[in-house]
């Protein structure tokens, strides 16, 4: 899988790296930039930029766009159903694939809300920091740091 697929205003494309690494981007200061495509220039201003989210809001020729991008890992992850939450409980945590307990950022007792950090588990040869997807009160962490997990398994309970 040699390509990005983004989505641009709800609209997915694919774009081959290499059509990517052919783009001649000029930066002007940290927000702004000059792209020359097929002979085209582009005036691009970077908006806001959310890197956990690979998410990006830009204005090209002062047209304002936000862009999902996915690399290649991205787009496996997202076809192994490693992302998907929609086997979990309301409260519990489950391991959203097999790895092993780097960290635990969360102690029983601490209330949480959703997107608060809760684990950061090793998998696939990156680091991955679960977050809560919803609010309450921790009541149990059934693993500890360097403990290996199976996809499924239950981390944290939450009431």
């Amino acid at each position: 899988m040699g390509n990005y697929r983004i989505t641009i205003d709800k609209e997915e494309i694919l774009i081959d790296k290499q059509a990517v690494e052919k783009i001649d981007v000029s930066s002007i200061n940290d927000t702004h930039f000059h792209v020359l495509k097929n002979a085209k220039a582009y005036n691009v201003e970077l908006i806001n930029s959310n890197f956990l989210e690979k998410e990006v809001t830009i204005a090209v020729n002062g047209n304002t766009h936000v862009l999902k991008i996915e690399d290649s890992y991205d787009q496996m992850v997202k076809e192994m159903g490693l992302f998907s939450n929609a086997s979990q409980k309301l409260n519990n945590v489950k391991a959203p694939m097999p790895g092993l307990i780097i960290d635990i950022l969360v102690e029983e007792g601490q209330e949480i809300e959703e997107g608060t950090p809760l684990i950061v588990l090793s998998a696939m040869k990156m680091e991955n920091i679960i977050l809560s997807q919803g609010e309450g009160t921790i009541t149990s962490i059934s693993v500890k740091k360097e403990d290996a997990v199976e996809k499924g398994q239950i981390i944290i309970e939450v009431e």
